[in-house]
C-alpha cells in the first residue's frame, strides 16, 4: 500500500479484512483487530472462516463475486468470532484493484446503530419513570400506609384463618411501597463524579462482593487486558452497574450455578456520534459480563433496558433500566447480546485524558 492508502486503511471506522484467492487473511485494519480481539501479526495467513462465523452461505457467494470481479452485499447476518456472542452485521465484499483474486471484506455491526438512539430513549424513559414516581409517591404511599395500619388493627381480634388475609394485605402493601421506592431511584441518582478510574480495581471490588453474597454459588473468571488504560468514570456508580449485572447473571443461573466471566479489552474503533454532529465520541474501553445461563427471553431481548421489562417472575424490571441510565450519564453505552448458553452485557466507556492519568 502507498502512504495514503495505508492512512485510509488505518482510519476506516469499521472492521476491514483483505483476503487472498484461497480466503486466507492477508491484512486487517485496527478496527478489525478490535473486532476479532487479536493482532494483525497473529492472524495473517489464517483462513478467514476459521476466525469468523457467519450465519449465511457466504463462502460460495464470495467465490462467485471473485470470479465475476463484482461486489457482494450481505445484510442482517449474525457474525461471531468465538470470543464474543454473535452480533447482527452488514457485510460488504469487493475486489481489490490491482490485486488478482484478492477481496476486501468490510463488517458493519448494526449494534452501533441501535446504540445511537439508546441514550435518548433511556433518558426519556427515566424522566417518565421519575414523573410517575413523584405522582405515585403522593397519591398512593399515604393511602397504603392507612390500609396497612387498618389491616394490622383488624388482625388483633381475628382468628388464624382471617389473620392470613390481613397478613396478605400488609405484605402486598409493603411490596407496592418497595416498588415505588425503586422507581424513585431514577431521580435519586446523583450526577457522576468523573475521574480517572482503574477498571480492574472496580471489577475486583464487584467480584469479591458478589462471591460472598448473591453469587456464592457461581464461578467468576477474570479475563483482563492488563495494558488497559484508565477510564473516565465515577467508580462508585460503575461499581453499582457491574454488581447489578453480576446479580442478574447469578439469578439467571439459578441454584445449579454456573460461570460468569469478567472480560476487559480495548477496541479503538468504537466511536459514537451523539445528536448528529461532530466526529463522534471515542469509547474504546470495554467491560463485558458474560454468563453461561439460559439467555434472555426472546420477547424482551430488544427492550431489556426499558423500565418494568423483566424476564423473572416477580421481577420489577428496574435494575437494568437504572444501570442503562447510569452508564448513559457516564457518557458510555450499555448493550447486550444473548443466545442460550451465552449472554454478554457490554459497557463501553471513554478513556481518561492524559492530564487525569498523570495526576
Amino acid at each position: 500500500m502507498t502512504g495514503m492508502d495505508e492512512m485510509v486503511w488505518t482510519s476506516l471506522p469499521v472492521p476491514g479484512l483483505i483476503l487472498d484467492g484461497q480466503d486466507r487473511i492477508v491484512q486487517i485494519n485496527p478496527a478489525a483487530e478490535g473486532f476479532l480481539m487479536t493482532s494483525a501479526r497473529s492472524i495473517v495467513g489464517q483462513p478467514v472462516w476459521d476466525k469468523l462465523a457467519v450465519d449465511a452461505p457466504i463462502e460460495e457467494a464470495l467465490e462467485r463475486a471473485r470470479e465475476k470481479s463484482a461486489p457482494l452485499f450481505v445484510n442482517d447476518v449474525d457474525v461471531g468470532t468465538g470470543d464474543r456472542a454473535p452480533m447482527q452485521c452488514n457485510l460488504q465484499i469487493a475486489p481489490v484493484s490491482g490485486w488478482d483474486d484478492h477481496m476486501i471484506l468490510l463488517i458493519s455491526p448494526r449494534e452501533l446503530a441501535g446504540r445511537v438512539t439508546q441514550s435518548q430513549s433511556v433518558k426519556s424513559a427515566a424522566k417518565s419513570a421519575i414523573g410517575m414516581a413523584e405522582m405515585l409517591a403522593h397519591e398512593i404511599k399515604n393511602p397504603l400506609a392507612g390500609i396497612t395500619g387498618a389491616a394490622q388493627l383488624l388482625s388483633m381480634n381475628l382468628d388464624q384463618d382471617d389473620l392470613e388475609l390481613t397478613d396478605l394485605i400488609v405484605s402486598e402493601s409493603r411490596r407496592i411501597v418497595g416498588l415505588l421506592e425503586q422507581v424513585e431511584q431514577f431521580g435519586n441518582v446523583s450526577l457522576p463524579k468523573l475521574r480517572a478510574v482503574n477498571l480492574h480495581d472496580v471489577l475486583d471490588r464487584a467480584r469479591r462482593s458478589a462471591l460472598v453474597g448473591f453469587a456464592a454459588h457461581m464461578t467468576i473468571v477474570e479475563d483482563y487486558d492488563p495494558s488497559l488504560p484508565l477510564a473516565l468514570a465515577d467508580p462508585d456508580q460503575l461499581l453499582q452497574v457491574i454488581q447489578n449485572l453480576l446479580k442478574n447473571a447469578a439469578q439467571a443461573a439459578g441454584d445449579k450455578g454456573g460461570t460468569i466471566t469478567l472480560h476487559s479489552y480495548y477496541e479503538q474503533s468504537l466511536r459514537v456520534r451523539r445528536d448528529g454532529g461532530g466526529p463522534g465520541k471515542s469509547l474504546p474501553l470495554q467491560i463485558e459480563v458474560i454468563d453461561d445461563g439460559p439467555g434472555l427471553p426472546p420477547e424482551i431481548a430488544g427492550n431489556v433496558f426499558e423500565p418494568f421489562v423483566s424476564g423473572r417472575e416477580n421481577g420489577t424490571g428496574l435494575g437494568l433500566a437504572l444501570a442503562a441510565k447510569i452508564v448513559s450519564e457516564l457518557d458510555g453505552w450499555l448493550s447486550v447480546n444473548s443466545v442460550p448458553g451465552r449472554t454478554v452485557f457490554r459497557i463501553s466507556l471513554p478513556r481518561a485524558g492524559k492530564d487525569m492519568e498523570e495526576s
